[in-house]
């Protein structure tokens, strides 16, 4: 009868499903113990809905998923909050080598670069020994609606992930080329694997303005993986369109007001590199390696010019004797040990840009 029960957290008031029977549980973010009230006698009211709409041209469509609970209770962690994921998938016939290197590496950057407190970032990766921060379909989802909750102006979110990635056919119209991109968390084959639609109805839709969120994102199809209206389409000289990738269907995929950029590893119809060729110590995710490095090197000033930083280091890797370019301070630092080098051939994936709304790549200052 209770098994499909969401309650809130006493304390930090994420959204917490109650096993059946059960008169308290305890939240896997905060460590808070949720004490139950007798459900047969008093069962919690209906989420109470805002008197206050937002603009008509910024309402979103209701999420099936119901991932975004109304209120705004206290941000926890002040202004800068992260979710990284990274998934090796070990003892499978699907192992990666370097994702936890990346999910490490990103978390060191977030912290020494950007400013953000260690206790904001959650990790979801295999190392962890917290079972609510192994990274499953359910703790992914769970990570997901803790990014998101009570997020107010001037906030600013981040979700990086690093792992396996696919697609599978669209049937509702709401896809440009037809089919939906998904993350695959660790137990995808029993479990399944999380859509695109998902991804956007939990974490874009209920973006409220003055919150910006920055998704980075290293895995296979990961092109659209957001479902965020806008694809910046960049050549090889830097110059670039935006395309619409709006659905014919009117299915809303922008946000409650808020601002959404992601950067992917590749294209939709590409596959992403978890190689050593880049780092010359261990495996890394291409993706993730080039982000970083762009970073370290002085070329984080605009989106524009991450983005042409990005593909040239994955252009040139494997067109000089021995692979690509030296290994940054950051990752050298965070990498040791590992595969050395090897791991050549030329990388063929192109990291891509997507937005809530167009904007100039080479004007607008990038910062998380």
């Amino acid at each position: 009868m209770y098994s499909n029960m969401l309650v809130n957290c006493s304390n930090c008031r994420i959204p917490l499903q109650l096993p059946p029977g059960a008169r308290s549980i305890r939240c896997a973010f905060c460590q808070a113990i949720t004490h139950i009230a007798d459900h047969s006698r008093n069962a919690p009211p209906p989420p109470s809905i805002p008197t206050t709409p937002p603009p008509p041209s910024t309402i979103a469509p209701p999420s099936p998923y119901n991932h975004a609970p109304p209120g705004a209770p206290p941000n926890q962690h002040g202004r800068k909050k992260a979710v990284i994921v990274g998934i090796s998938y070990k003892y499978s016939r699907h192992e990666l080598k370097g994702c936890i290197n990346d999910a490490n590496c990103m978390r060191h950057l977030l912290m020494t670069k950007f400013q953000f407190p260690q206790e904001s970032i959650l990790m979801l990766t295999e190392e962890e020994t917290d079972p609510y921060r192994i990274p499953t379909k359910q703790n992914m989802r769970m990570a997901l609606f803790w990014l998101v909750q009570g997020c107010q102006p001037g906030d600013s979110l981040l979700f990086h992930y690093s792992g396996h990635g696919s697609r599978q056919r669209n049937y509702n119209g709401d896809e440009v080329d037809g089919y939906d991109e998904t993350l695959c968390p660790l137990d995808f084959e029993t479990q399944g694997m999380i859509v695109d639609d998902e991804i956007n109805a939990t974490i874009v839709r209920p973006l409220p303005h003055g919150v910006t969120l920055h998704a980075i994102i290293d895995a296979c199809h990961s092109g659209t993986v957001l479902d965020l209206p806008f694809l910046c389409r960049m050549d090889r000289n830097g110059q670039y369109v935006w395309e619409d990738h709006r659905p014919q269907s009117g299915m809303w995929k922008g946000t409650n007001g808020g601002d959404v950029i992601s950067i992917s590893g590749c294209d939709d119809h590409q596959t992403s590199a978890d190689t050593s060729a880049l780092s010359k110590i261990t495996s890394t995710g291409a993706m993730t390696f080039c982000f970083i490095q762009a970073i370290e090197r002085g070329h984080g000033a605009t989106y524009g010019s991450i983005l042409n930083a990005m593909r040239t280091t994955i252009r040139n890797t494997g067109n000089n004797p021995g692979g690509g370019d030296v290994v940054t301070s950051l990752i050298g630092m965070l990498l040791t040990g590992g595969s050395g080098s090897g791991g050549g051939g030329r990388l063929r994936q192109e990291p891509q840009l997507t937005s809530y709304q167009p904007f100039d790549v080479y004007t607008r200052p990038f910062s998380l």
